[in-house]
């Protein structure tokens, strides 16, 4: 790249040496010997519960796993020595090409970048990455190894489907951990950062590390949001209402009023028990709770139990009867009603979807419409989940859980960041160790990590029947005897998918639609898992998509094709689906009618208990 006089460049760092020199050593010296204090600290955090035998390593990435799934693809290719020499070769003479094109830009050459990042690539936005010959160079031989590394997995032969969904996972999990922007000295904005400050950056990121490795008890819990800020109850989770009924799986909240008159028929939401219901009541501004009884809708949530060893056994018919079931009588107690309309969100939607059938099996019809939001009931297209479950690695959960019986709420949150590592993990990892900056209050990612431990009953009998066999939507599912067929579940349904989900694909959504006797409404809305959802009319963003239902067209491109985009929320499309189902207009009613005494006031405190 030739230098606005149009004369060649010539050493990388010559246009901007003072940012890379260190201006006083002893000062650095004496940083550097702050940080390797702390980096000592959390060393010692996370050895001593080792050592004390008090922990097991056996979170979602084990090291045995990703090293015999990798096995499997250089198999491949180290068996037959012309196609391993292929492979390096096109590799070296890809290096050599970024090589001679760095060349040719000292020479004041503006030749064509081999390999650029992706648009959107937060990590080499600053402008050192394309204007410094160095860093430039760092970057295009990293962006086009990683490319390479997931080239050779896609084009391994003989590597069954699910061991190559592994692989390609595990590569892009060693690719964002070993991005240039994760080190000090291949970051151009962390070096400039770390020279001037005389290191204190690292002083202090090192110092929230070892504070983070202390809070993890030997697990890194990184921090995402500056969480000193919210408190449940305060912050979130505040539409008013009462608990007007508990056991000891979950307690059932109804909310208070907000209309003179409200609709007959009430509405009963269900959560998902990994995590806490309150993402619908985030704050006044985005709650989805809060806008429901704006609406005129008597909404009641259930509120599961942060579980310990004494849900241990606690399995899905034990959840639907002592949950779903549960909350559906205590509906008819404060209300007298014996029809409501249900809402599943995530795999609180998968739980009811399977609730719908059993409780049909059973008589009991209360249920009379269910709303589905990011909900999967086939899992065929389930996405990179898949990767932590198969018979191997359900064997060792397995053996995991029997010592205390569930699972900590710290390795499914990990689970759920690694689906998005170069978002959820590694950024925060940089500004906060790194930049040695706190992070900013963010209710959502204060929500991400409050999270929920698994009872191992439930937890293993999701994980067979649903990701690892796919029992529910093909009629093979039995619970507590009954085998759960969705065909005779003819109730109208409203299906939300969102079209960037990486935990409830929207693919897999919209297969699911199909296992039902119903004409499913499918409804697909932009954004993410949260974030389409989670969208409130009043913000005007984003935009969802309606269409013919899901029987009606072949695949789900095709339904794509015939689809309809409207701008902004789908609460409001959503309100008048539900508005002909919802019944007449009646008097508002108390929390707790006349029949239940209010035990607490909302949100109650198992959603506030801590994992």
């Amino acid at each position: 790249m030739a230098t606005k006089a149009g004369k060649p460049e010539t050493e990388p760092f010559k246009a901007a040496q003072d940012d890379f020199v260190v201006k006083d050593p002893e000062a650095f010296g004496l940083n550097m010997a702050r940080m390797l204090e702390q980096i000592g600290k959390a060393a010692a955090a996370w050895v001593a519960p080792r050592e004390k035998g008090e922990m097991v390593d056996d979170g979602p990435m084990r090291m045995s796993e990703v090293v015999q799934t990798l096995s499997r693809v250089s198999e491949y290719w180290m068996t037959d020595p012309a196609r391993a020499m292929e492979a390096q070769t096109n590799l070296f003479a890809s290096y050599m090409g970024i090589w001679n094109n760095s060349i040719r830009r000292m020479a004041g050459e503006v030749p064509e970048s081999p390999v650029e990042a992706q648009k959107g690539d937060k990590r080499f936005a600053a402008a050192d990455w394309n204007e410094n010959l160095f860093f430039d160079f760092v970057k295009q031989t990293y962006l086009l190894t990683t490319r390479w590394a997931d080239d050779l997995v896609e084009r391994a032969e003989g590597v069954d489907p699910h061991t190559r969904q592994k692989a390609a996972f595990y590569v892009r999990q060693i690719s964002n951990a070993l991005a240039p922007s994760n080190f000090v000295m291949t970051n151009p904005e962390l070096y400039r950062e770390t020279i001037a400050s005389n290191g204190e950056n690292l002083v202090k990121g090192m110092k929230m590390f070892a504070e983070d490795m202390v809070a993890g008890h030997g697990n890194l819990k990184l921090r995402q949001a500056d969480y000193t800020k919210y408190e449940v109850g305060r912050d979130m989770a505040v539409t008013p209402g009462k608990v007007v009924a508990e056991n000891d799986l979950c307690q059932i909240i109804q909310y208070a009023p907000k209309t003179e008159t409200v609709f007959k028929r009430p509405l009963m939401i269900v959560p998902p028990w990994i995590n806490k219901f309150y993402i619908l009541d985030l704050n006044p501004e985005k709650s989805f709770i809060g806008w429901a009884v704006e609406q005129g809708l008597t909404v009641f949530v259930v509120s599961w139990v942060n579980p310990d060893e004494r849900q241990a056994e606690k399995d899905w018919q034990a959840y639907i009867e002592e949950g779903i079931a549960f909350g559906l009588d205590t509906v008819e107690k404060a209300t007298g009603e014996t029809e409501v309309n249900a809402v599943g969100y995530c795999v609180g939607g998968t739980l009811l979807g399977a609730s719908l059938a059993y409780l049909k099996a059973k008589g009991d019809e209360r249920i009379t419409s269910t709303t589905f939001l990011t909900t999967q009931i086939d899992f065929t297209h389930a996405g990179d989940l898949k990767v932590f479950v198969d018979e191997a690695q359900l064997k060792l959960l397995e053996q995991a859980m029997s010592q205390k019986g569930y699972l900590e709420g710290s390795q499914m949150a990990t689970a759920f960041n690694l689906l998005r590592s170069g978002d959820l993990i590694w950024p925060y990892f940089v500004n906060n160790y790194l930049r040695g900056k706190e992070p900013l209050p963010f209710d959502l990612l204060y929500w991400n990590a409050d999270s929920t431990r698994m009872p191992k009953a439930n937890h293993l009998f999701y994980l067979r029947n649903c990701y690892h066999e796919n029992r529910l939507s093909r009629g093979r599912m039995e619970i507590g005897g009954v085998r759960l067929d969705l065909s005779k579940v003819t109730m109208p349904i409203y299906n939300l998918a969102t079209k960037e989900d990486h935990i409830a694909p929207a693919r897999s959504v919209f297969t699911g639609c199909r296992a039902f006797g119903s004409k499913v409404e499918f409804v697909l809305t932009g954004s993410g898992h949260i974030a389409g959802v989670v969208n409130p009319p009043a913000k005007k963003k984003y935009q969802f998509w309606t269409g013919p239902a899901p029987k009606d067209v072949g695949a789900y491109e095709d339904w794509l094709l015939a689809a309809k985009e409207t701008p902004g929320s789908w609460w409001g499309h959503w309100l008048e689906w539900l508005k002909p189902l919802a019944g007449e207009q009646v008097k508002a009613r108390k929390p707790g009618g006349r029949k239940l005494k209010p035990i607490e006031d909302a949100p109650g405190r198992y959603v506030k208990t801590k994992a």
